[in-house]
């Protein structure tokens, strides 16, 4: 693998010769063709042979042209005003055109030098396109210059915006396809300037790119009159500005399109400018946004046996499908690639011709060259010292603590120390979620008006809220991709919403683990709190804690789950996860007083160890810690989850009141993965440490926070599996009481310790144990008569403590 140079010579010459940019865009526009049909003959200098068509065409043609419309504008834009610039491809399978110009910017043959800037290069870079072992045919991480891999549609905007946060000095142009404008995200995102301080932050230049159609349908932006659309922008807060390219010959379109550019940037150096010298006249400003009309698969075939293609949906795909078989479309093939004249863009050698030279930005001016996409972590978190943060713990009773109070404090000081490069994202839930705390340190973002009863609202704040998870994740994706750092907050059910960008940005992050030149990011980092078991007066729409399960569908190297059962641990666990990169870490925590179980060394050695017996709440008098095997307890209490681990340790203690010559062991897991088998994940616990915990053949009662089909998935080579009984969420839910929640899902304290009697095998006594059974199920149902008639727990729940014993 190769790096990128910082010295990248080119003419000093303006770049005012809209020639040069038409230049650009015939050559952008062979190589996005040549991607999708040729393997070799790649400069045509002999005429076309089946054998140099690839057996199997896959790819986008349609998208191409105006991608590298845009690109080949937006570097005139650049050697003119020096400006830095990112540009986000949002259009899906826009690979062939972002490698196109990555590698007539020479970025790609610098990062990949078996890909040179000469004939050679050329056929590889056109061979390797959707094609076995070599690249996909999205703006992937295999693609320089991208952070936004397009595949599923929707992120591109968002990921702008979140770049531009705390960089001052970016501009991101950001190509929307019409198809993508109409997903939920990305009509969700047009409003994010609302979060943007142009004192203090980049630019978004969006530029719809309205060719008309997806993959077999009109779009309904592209069907709308053009006031229409005037006033839809206007409406959403900026100023529109239209490049028509359907009613201009494809190379008449240049002088429009240079003039609307200049006039766009203009307007951002205005809004910019009068922000930071103190002259801005209005609150919220009026950014530019670009519409773009062209027609789709633009300069290609424009009739396909009898059919029309150009401006199309036909032209979406692959104009020409049977190049190989059909001596009438390769020919037709070979008219359309040489209609952009190659002899005219690459030299003798194949390296793009010299005549380009004034319009490529030097070094990492280039789009496909931007610091900013190459991820590496601009600068590292200061940590802050847990200690000042820490619950006060007490053992006789056990106190309580709000887990997620304690953390906000010390969330409030990570953000102080850290106030460029840390955000806060969430959906409208920092104060519900007992993290207000913050907001001694920093405000919410707000670029709109602000009234006089307003709080915690600012131009700038390090906090940003919208009632859109979709939102609030893909501004942090682009926060931590542009290397930054930050967290998202949300109620445990409703991450659900991002299920599927959390499978996108995992994706990418196990793609960029195997690519040199893309550096480590900061992990992306869940808090989800509201959970399921503490949903009093939200009820059953609100109890859903399955997103655990999504999570461990993915690379083990990727992904994490924390259950940090108080307040100490939470502390330590995200402190942890605030110093981790290339991960997704899902932390589970209670925003409602809970106990504080564990001290601050206690709890640092807990997370260290990921789970570890609790010798307090066990009874099991000979116990070896250091040699957990040499004891063989009656049953093992596990349990992983806040309120679950209030319930294990209450039915240890109903369960050694009643029979106190059983020996019982409890288990609490913080790190869900070390219940891994240790060959699929790196964290899981080796056998030989697992068997002496859980022993091999011992019932083990685990109290879990999600779906028991979970741990079973974990665990399912562990050796003592068959004796592993999980309790957790049944889908058992409505507005209620917090014990009666456990009780209709059985993962209440009585119902584990009938569960633990009727599992051991050598029961003291079977009338004994049938009797304690009828006694601990006659509890729970008195305890749901209870709150059914009082609308409380009953008081022996409520007043329940513990003493460490």
């Amino acid at each position: 693998m190769g790096s990128l140079s910082d010295n990248h010579t080119a003419s000093s010459q303006p770049a005012d010769d809209l020639e040069l940019v038409d230049l650009w865009w015939r050559a952008a526009n062979y190589l996005s063709a040549g991607q999708i049909y040729l393997q070799s003959n790649p400069l045509l200098r002999e005429p076309l042979e089946p054998e140099n068509i690839k057996p199997r065409l896959l790819g986008h043609w349609g998208t191409a042209p105006g991608l590298n419309l845009v690109y080949a504008h937006l570097n005139r834009i650049i050697v003119q005003r020096q400006r830095e610039m990112l540009y986000i491809c949002g259009p899906g399978h826009g690979g062939a055109a972002m490698m196109a110009n990555a590698w007539l910017d020479g970025t790609y043959s610098e990062l990949e030098p078996s890909v040179g800037l000469d004939g050679a290069g050329l056929e590889k870079l056109l061979r390797q396109f959707s094609y076995p072992g070599g690249i996909p045919s999205h703006a992937a991480p295999e693609v320089p210059g991208s952070i936004n891999e397009g595949g599923e549609l929707g992120y591109s905007l968002m990921h702008a915006y979140g770049a531009i946060l705390d960089n001052p000095d970016l501009t991101v142009a950001c190509v929307i396809g019409d198809g993508e404008a109409e997903t939920g995200p990305l009509a969700a995102s047009w409003r994010a300037h609302n979060y943007i301080d142009p004192a203090k932050d980049g630019a978004v230049l969006p530029i719809l790119h309205l060719n008309g159609y997806k993959i077999a349908n009109p779009t309904p932006l592209a069907r709308i009159p053009s006031d229409e659309l005037i006033s839809f922008f206007h409406g959403q807060g900026y100023d529109p500005l239209f490049i028509d390219g359907v009613a201009d010959a494809p190379h008449d379109v240049h002088p429009h399109m240079a003039q609307t550019f200049d006039r766009a940037f203009d307007r951002i150096h205005e809004i910019q400018s009068a922000a930071r010298n103190g002259t801005a006249a209005e609150r919220e400003a009026r950014w530019p946004v670009i519409i773009l009309r062209t027609p789709k698969g633009w300069t290609g075939p424009e009739v396909v046996d009898g059919t029309q293609v150009e401006g199309t949906y036909h032209s979406h795909q692959v104009p020409l499908p049977e190049v190989r078989e059909n001596s009438d479309h390769r020919a037709q093939l070979e008219t359309w690639l040489r209609s952009y004249k190659p002899e005219e863009l690459f030299s003798d050698d194949g390296a793009p011709t010299p005549r380009l030279d004034p319009l490529r930005p030097e070094g990492p001016l280039r789009m496909s060259a931007s610091p900013e996409t190459l991820g590496g972590i601009k600068q590292p978190l200061e940590l802050p010292d847990l200690a000042p943060f820490a619950v006060e713990t007490t053992h006789d009773p056990v106190g309580e603590a709000s887990a997620t109070r304690a953390f906000g404090e010390w969330l409030a000081e990570l953000i102080r120390v850290n106030s460029t490069n840390m955000r806060l994202f969430g959906p409208d839930e920092v104060e519900s979620n007992r993290l207000a705390a913050v907001f001694d340190v920093t405000n919410r973002s707000w670029a709109s008006a602000i009234h006089d009863d307003d709080t915690h609202l600012a131009p700038h704040g390090q906090v940003i809220e919208a009632l859109s998870e979709h939102l609030m994740q893909g501004m942090l994706e682009g926060y931590l991709l542009t290397g930054r750092h930050g967290l998202l907050t949300s109620y445990e059910a409703f991450i659900h919403i991002v299920d599927s960008m959390f499978n996108q940005h995992a994706k990418w992050l196990e793609a960029s683990r195997n690519i040199d030149w893309r550096q480590p990011i900061a992990s992306l980092n869940y808090l989800l709190s509201s959970h399921v078991w503490r949903q009093d007066h939200n009820g059953f729409s609100h109890q859903d804690p399955g997103f655990l399960n999504v999570v461990v569908n993915k690379k083990p190297e990727i992904v994490r789950i924390y259950l940090p059962p108080d307040a100490n641990t939470l502390l330590v666990t995200m402190r942890h996860v605030f110093d981790t990169h290339d991960r997704v870490n899902t932390v589970v925590a209670g925003k409602q007083p809970q106990p504080a179980w564990l001290s601050l060394d206690e709890a640092t050695q807990h997370v260290n160890d990921g789970l570890s017996i609790w010798p307090w709440a066990s009874y099991e008098p000979d116990l070896d810690l250091q040699h957990p095997e040499s004891t063989t307890p009656d049953a093992i209490i596990a349990c992983a989850g806040d309120v679950p681990t209030i319930e294990a340790v209450a039915a240890a203690e109903l369960v050694h009141e009643r029979f106190p010559d059983l020996t019982l062991r409890l288990i609490n897991v913080v790190d869900l993965m070390r219940l891994y088998d240790p060959e699929h994940h790196s964290h899981g616990l080796p056998h030989d440490q697992f068997n002496a915990l859980f022993t091999t053949d011992r019932p083990v009662i685990f109290a879990f926070h999600g779906y028991p089909s979970l741990i079973h998935l974990l665990t399912y080579k562990r050796a003592n599996h068959a004796q592993l009984h999980v309790h957790g969420f049944k889908e058992r839910g409505t507005t209620t009481t917090p014990f009666d929640m456990v009780n209709l899902n059985d993962l209440d304290r009585y119902e584990l310790a009938s569960d633990v009697v009727r599992r051991i095998p050598d029961k003291p006594d079977q009338d004994a144990a049938d009797a304690a059974i009828r006694d601990w199920q006659s509890a729970r149902a008195d305890a749901q008569d209870y709150a059914y008639s009082n609308g409380e727990d009953p008081p022996h729940i409520t007043g329940w403590e513990f003493h460490r014993h």
